[in-house]
């Protein structure tokens, strides 16, 4: 194959976006190539393979039925209300549940009814909920007639959701402690919400040391250079080799023992990893718990667990150190719900971020109680989750607060879906199917990576300056860097084969290591994605024998 068609001034300057602006710069490139190609004015028969994003191809259909069987349910007790022509009125509570197993027996062919009764059986009989006041916050929930009440989440969601998080991030062994929980609009809006209520409540300061477990997903790298934050930032690295030329994407000890600084205030992590995709392990998960026992008390944890449903036995590092760490979960890889915006800020009752604001100096504290005096006569009192709350709504606009109630119902079922059996089938399909995506990957590039029980093969990170070496030796790795830009072999593979991947030194790893996500393309596309990347390699190597002779 030719070398790209970029020089490489032009490759260096496109090499200062965000990763995920780079992307849209390779599928540019991949359309446009394709729109060249003759004989296809219409469509390229060479297909773009983009596995740049990590939006799954997969969606999780049961719950779905379920949510919209509720929904027609809902509609029957509104119009029972009040019936005219496109109006119906609020559904009562009273005999809710009587009226629900009516319509249960009356349309028992309704797509997703039984597993709508199943969910509700469910969570009755394991939280003891009350049926008519449970039915009742389905239903009304469901259609959305009011304002969300409690604003942070539904009572009866966020018991369903801690249920959900005590068994897929805890591991079935949750502290003893409450996990009080804030719905919000996905991820993403759980950690801009974070990082402002921080600051707004000076427990952050502009320029503040922090720390970031990389290479990690691109927003917490970025986040903390706004001038906003200009944070100090400190790295802790994956850097372990398993072997000569295969990256363990694990941290040594001496890497996360830069947490013990007590100016270090906040560490974020994402586990399982983003790009690595392994969760934490055991011997760092202890050296970090020390960490907090000892040199760095009131260190703060942000982990963003959205992946822990991948790994078998997965136990979020929340539960090790509850007091310390806010956990960031989202719905949206694990049921194909990136478009309903479904996730939650996790924080235990007992925990050192009320303890530090209880501790600011009398200017603070007045400073705050100022901020947050319309909600409450004593705003000292406002727990940091619910400041989160308020936060997030510019404290005045608090009484409008929280997630849509359709959205809340919808995490409630994806919830209770899991908790049955129909759920646990579902977890391990969607695991066999990025194992298997990942092993005809490997096989098509050839490549070798380390072993790893903790793997969530929901991405792969791939260090080709690593494998350069592995496979050739140290003059041609270093024949690599001196002649080329680390983005280099994605600008050719979206020029020469269409298939765009993201750049892990975006991440904060390597600058010569590529992201695939194994989440949003068909099985052999990945078998074809790694032959085009052993196919740019070999070319490498080749322009390396012909400069050697």
């Amino acid at each position: 194959m030719p070398k790209t068609t970029f020089t490489r001034e032009e490759i260096q300057s496109f090499a200062q976006l965000s990763p995920f602006e780079l992307k849209d710069k390779f599928i540019q490139i991949a359309q446009a190539v394709q729109a060249d190609e003759p004989g296809q004015k219409e469509k390229s028969a060479r297909q773009m393979l983009n596995a740049g994003r990590g939006n799954p191809n997969w969606v999780a259909t049961g719950p779905r039925e379920a949510f919209y069987a509720l929904g027609y349910f809902a509609l029957s007790e509104s119009r029972r209300v009040w019936t005219a022509d496109n109006l119906g009125g609020m559904p009562e509570k009273q005999g809710a549940a009587g009226r629900f197993d009516a319509y249960v027996r009356q349309h028992p062919d309704l797509p997703g009814i039984e597993l709508l009764e199943k969910c509700i059986a469910y969570a009755v009989e394991r939280f003891g909920f009350d049926r008519d006041e449970f039915v009742h916050e389905l239903t009304d929930s469901s259609i959305g007639d009011n304002y969300p009440v409690p604003d942070r989440m539904l009572v009866h969601a966020e018991k369903i959701v801690r249920g959900y998080l005590a068994d897929e991030m805890f591991d079935k062994r949750p502290p003893q402690d409450t996990l009080s929980l804030f719905a919000t609009e996905g991820g993403t809006a759980a950690m801009c919400y974070i990082f402002d209520s921080l600051m707004k409540n000076g427990i952050l300061k502009k320029g503040d040391r922090i720390a970031l477990m990389v290479p990690v997903f691109t927003p917490y790298i970025e986040i903390p250079e706004l001038d906003t934050y200009e944070f100090d930032v400190v790295r802790v690295e994956a850097s372990l080799f398993a072997e000569s030329g295969v990256r363990e994407w694990r941290y040594p000890p001496e890497e996360v023992a830069k947490l013990a600084d007590p100016n270090v205030k906040l560490v974020c992590l994402v586990n399982p990893s983003n790009p690595p995709s392994l969760a934490l392990s055991d011997r760092v998960t202890q050296q970090i718990k020390e960490i907090v026992a000892g040199p760095n008390p009131n260190l703060l944890i942000v982990t963003d667990d959205v992946y822990g449903t991948f790994v078998e036995g997965f136990r979020s590092i929340a539960a090790e150190v509850p007091r310390n760490t806010l956990l960031v979960y989202s719905y949206s890889k694990h049921y194909g719900c990136t478009g309903h915006r479904l996730g939650v800020i996790g924080l235990h009752d007992d925990n050192v971020i009320d303890e530090l604001i209880a501790a600011l100096p009398p200017s603070e504290k007045e400073r705050l109680d100022k901020r947050y005096g319309t909600l409450t006569l004593e705003p000292s009192k406002i727990r940091f989750i619910d400041r989160l709350v308020a936060d997030s709504r510019q404290v005045a606009l608090n009484h409008t607060a929280g997630l849509s109630l359709p959205q809340q119902v919808m995490m409630s079922l994806f919830s209770l879906f899991d908790l049955l059996e129909e759920g646990q089938a579902y977890k391990h399909r969607i695991r066999a199917i990025v194992n298997q995506r990942l092993d005809l990957l490997l096989e098509g590039a050839q490549m070798k990576i380390a072993d790893d029980p903790k793997r969530a093969c929901y991405y792969i990170e791939l260090d080709l300056l690593a494998e350069a070496e592995r496979v050739h030796g140290k003059d041609f790795a270093a024949f690599l860097e001196k002649n080329y830009e680390p983005v280099d072999p994605l600008f050719r593979l979206a020029e020469q084969t269409s298939v765009v991947l993201l750049n892990g030194g975006g991440f904060e790893g390597p600058q010569w290591s590529v992201r695939v996500s194994l989440a949003n393309l068909d099985d052999l596309d990945y078998l074809k994605i790694g032959h085009h990347l052993r196919a740019i390699f070999n070319d490498y190597a080749e322009e390396w024998r012909t400069s050697r002779a």
